[in-house]
């Protein structure tokens, strides 16, 4: 099994189904998604598939997460992710060493958690502090998503540290994760939520906001969108 047969198998599910995954991406010249390509293969054919090649060895797994074509490089994080309890520190280093090829979204949101938070749970995390404070994007949306492992074991310690240091983040895509983890946190326990909120609401991003806020009965919603 090869990367080429993988890019082939890719092509001809594409052909066949023209699912037009692009449209949910920002493409333009300077928008964070200028640089992928797409071929239009769904997710669930992404994942069935996945079952198919998950033996491939991880020298055509770094061909595929270096394409241009973003199915690939999610195809290759979805076998990753199917193979880290199998190989959890090769996997994790593996991920680690091309996490610059983690570069959009869906690629950060089907694999941070999965990965990155699944191995530091019971590990030193400080490594989420030096990838909230990074330059690239994408790292600190690693970052903050690898924390819904730890939401769903609920933990919230590293999920409210790592907002805090995000509330000033320039990039939408980085409101809306941290808005989506502090959302997510607040379905099992909403009282850290409210505190956070209290805390931050009048100075916080509004999408991050409005992301955190989603749940909450319409006048709760209110309460805090008045703060801003």
């Amino acid at each position: 099994m090869s990367h080429a047969s993988v890019s082939l198998k890719l092509k001809q599910v594409a052909e066949s189904t023209a699912a037009p995954l692009g449209t949910f991406f920002k493409t333009g010249p300077g928008d964070y998604a200028e640089h992928d390509q797409f071929i239009g293969v769904s997710v669930p054919n992404l994942r069935k598939l996945a079952k198919e090649f998950q033996h491939i060895g991880l020298d055509n797994i770094h061909v595929l997460l270096h394409s241009k074509i973003n199915e690939e490089r999610l195809f290759a994080l979805i076998i990753l992710t199917n193979r880290y309890a199998a190989e959890p520190d090769v996997i994790y280093q593996f991920y680690m060493d091309n996490i610059q090829q983690v570069n959009n979204w869906n690629l950060v949101d089907a694999s941070a958690h999965l990965i990155v938070g699944k191995h530091l749970h019971k590990a030193d995390k400080d490594i989420l502090l030096t990838l909230a404070n990074s330059t690239v994007m994408w790292e600190r949306r690693v970052a903050i998503i690898a924390t819904w492992y730890f939401i769903k074991m609920n933990e919230f310690e590293w999920t409210l540290k790592l907002a805090k240091i995000l509330l000033t983040d320039s990039h939408d895509l980085i409101h809306k994760a941290v808005g989506w983890m502090l959302r997510e946190m607040g379905k099992r326990d909403v009282e850290p939520l409210k505190t956070f909120l209290n805390q931050h609401a009048a100075t916080m991003p509004r999408t991050m906001l409005r992301y955190a806020i989603e749940k909450f009965p319409e006048a709760e919603r209110q309460h805090f969108l008045k703060r801003t």
